[in-house]
């Protein structure tokens, strides 16, 4: 197998297991409430954590459309790598989001398998705010722990899985804190249910295309 062929592999899989155990933790709490917003938060950020360290040396542990375009923004990857990982990316989150509504036949239905939603009282524009705001934060941690030279090794995994979690913890209840427009279209597929899915693309890709040219201009050492 290729390097290339490994990188899609890689990517799909690691969102595949954002999807799972992420989406997967809501489907739980709603079913049992057993879980929590904690425990919502904690499963996201372990996914991505797992996904890093497994991967991270593979593909670069995107698992997130968005953190490929800050990639791609500040000349790390190609356009053509670019929209390979965008498609492992989403077909791991919609492979994924279909085994959960299997598992979860005529379960509960009103979360939609885990699809982000927006509170009615902030309103789209300020969801994509919010989904901007979260997003920035992620890609600074990414870049500060995985792309700078100067960051002490091994801890990119911990870091990005943390920021993860406490971006869940703030902004769950505002927006599902997606961060991710992978982590919207799976569910949203499998689950029939669309509503706001432009803020889930909109709100990250600012956020991180604004987080990554702000650190590869300003925060990165140069020669």
């Amino acid at each position: 197998m290729n390097q290339g062929a490994r990188s899609f592999l890689a990517e799909m899989i690691g969102t595949f297991g954002l999807i799972f155990f992420g989406a997967g933790a809501i489907l739980q709490q709603q079913a049992t409430q057993s879980v929590g917003t904690t425990g919502i938060a904690v499963a996201h950020g372990l996914a991505i954590l797992i996904g890093v360290y497994a991967f991270g040396h593979i593909s670069g542990g995107h698992f997130n459309p968005a953190i490929s375009f800050g990639m791609w923004m500040t000349r790390r990857i190609g356009m053509g790598k670019m929209l390979v990982y965008w498609v492992a990316q989403l077909v791991g989150a919609s492979l994924a989001a279909g085994i959960l509504g299997y598992l979860y036949q005529g379960g509960p239905v009103d979360v939609h398998l885990g699809a982000p939603t927006i509170d009615p009282t902030i309103g789209s524009m300020t969801a994509v705010l919010v989904e901007a705001i979260l997003t920035f934060f992620l890609v600074i941690s990414v870049f500060g722990t995985a792309v700078d030279p100067r960051a002490p090794s091994g801890f990119a995994g911990l870091a990005i899985g943390l920021t993860i979690t406490v971006d869940v913890l703030m902004g769950g209840g505002l927006t599902g804190a997606a961060m991710n427009p992978a982590r919207a279209f799976g569910p949203a597929l499998a689950a029939h249910y669309w509503q706001d899915q432009w803020v889930y693309w909109i709100g990250p890709l600012a956020g991180s295309g604004v987080a990554a040219i702000l650190y590869d201009r300003f925060l990165l050492a140069r020669a």
